[in-house]
């Protein structure tokens, strides 16, 4: 029995490649919180209690795919690096609603938890990607959108700007 990964980078089909990149164990959760602003290796082992090695390769992958750069910072003596979404990452928004959504309506959670959902922070209501919002219809911009996960916070959080890749 193999446990080689099956590569599908090359394949005619776009879900094929997207999952050759999305696919993998913590793609995902890492990217789901570099959409809320987390930034730093420290912080995303913190709150997904991932290996370093793992974490470390996902990163890596996840930079050579173009989804997050690498932004050099001073640590005292010492350059380190920040992880930070391109707009290929932050485009990403609609898939991760989309999990979301079908998360809420096809899992359970261990305990009852209120669904995580999209608030165009200008009217302050619950929205969808997209241009418009579905409470105000006013034109809604990445940086008019935050995320509402109840669990973790009563706050909406802003949802990170990307940079350029």
């Amino acid at each position: 029995m193999s446990t080689k990964r099956t590569e599908w980078a090359d394949v005619p089909c776009p879900i094929g490649r997207a999952i050759d990149v999305l696919g993998e164990k913590w793609a995902l959760l890492i990217l789901r919180n570099a959409t809320v602003g987390m930034k730093r290796f420290d912080e995303f082992r913190a709150d997904l209690g991932i290996a370093d090695n793992v974490l470390s390769t996902r990163l890596s992958r996840l930079v050579d795919a173009r989804l997050l750069v690498r932004v050099p910072y001073r640590d005292g003596g010492r350059t380190r690096h920040e992880y930070r979404l391109t707009a290929a990452g932050a485009d990403l928004l609609p898939v991760m609603h989309a999990l979301a959504a079908w998360g809420q309506r096809y899992t359970e959670p261990a305990e009852p938890a209120e669904p995580m959902t999209l608030i165009h922070r200008e009217c302050g209501h619950e929205t969808n990607p997209g241009d418009k919002c579905v409470h105000c219809g006013r034109t809604v911009d990445r940086q008019d959108l935050a995320w509402l996960r109840p669990w973790r916070s009563p706050e909406p959080v802003p949802l990170a700007e990307p940079v350029a890749s």
